[in-house]
């Protein structure tokens, strides 16, 4: 049995243009789907976060409306409840990837408060690389990817074809026009190259030991093509 880090949001906002807190964290879905999928396989999760903080999910995304119905959301609600490493967080600043088979990244709008300017994730995001670990990111956590930045102020995943939650998806959402800044145009400017799908529906993109999905659609078949890597 390997392990598999999860690389989560310490955030419970997202500091909107206005100076607003929009209440966030990780998504649930994103989070669940995955864990499910790799514990099934076998594989231990361990949950690292900045300073270690127990992450916030995000509530919208135990709604409803945005799981398919009433029944899905009591399922996600669930499987959230079962995750009982998320009680339980290591310090992202003190993660060894030597112990860790693949990392992976939730998303959520949490990630884009914090991981998009952490520089431990963004270390740890390229010695992942660097190692050849399978690396799975889903939707907003892509903005983990700008913090990967080499010494001579380059981003370690320029060249690299990847999914992220689009401009399209964020409008629909509601919060583009009040975004400092939307995640599609900052990874293109950074030199990542974004597939962009249909809204909502799923898109995966597998660039090398990258896996990356766009949205909450996107959570189940990621988990699948980083449990294929792993082999």
């Amino acid at each position: 049995m390997s392990k598999i880090l999860f690389v989560m949001t310490g955030a419970d906002h997202w500091t909107l243009a206005d100076g607003t807190e929009h209440p966030t964290g990780f998504w649930a879905e994103e989070a669940v789907a995955p864990y499910e999928a790799f514990k099934a396989a076998g594989h231990e999760i361990v949950v690292a976060t900045p300073g270690g903080v127990v992450p916030t999910v995000d509530k919208g995304s135990l709604a409803a409306e945005v799981n398919g119905g009433q029944a899905n959301a009591d399922r996600i609600a669930a499987g959230l409840a079962a995750m009982s490493e998320l009680q339980h967080p290591v310090r992202l600043e003190d993660v060894d990837l030597d112990a860790y088979a693949a990392v992976f990244y939730p998303g959520g709008h949490g990630p884009m408060e914090d991981l998009a300017v952490d520089t431990a994730s963004g270390g740890l995001l390229i010695d992942a690389l660097a190692a050849g670990k399978p690396l799975g990111v889903v939707c907003h956590a892509s903005a983990a990817l700008l913090a990967a930045t080499r010494e001579d102020g380059t981003n370690a995943f320029a060249g690299y074809e990847v999914a992220a939650f689009t401009n399209a998806e964020e409008t629909q959402a509601g919060l583009a026009d009040n975004a400092r800044w939307l995640l599609q145009d900052r990874l293109t400017e950074a030199g990542v190259r974004v597939r962009v799908g249909e809204p909502w529906a799923p898109n995966v993109v597998v660039d090398r030991t990258l896996v990356t999905g766009q949205n909450p659609a996107s959570s189940a078949p990621v988990a699948t093509e980083l449990l294929k890597q792993l082999g």
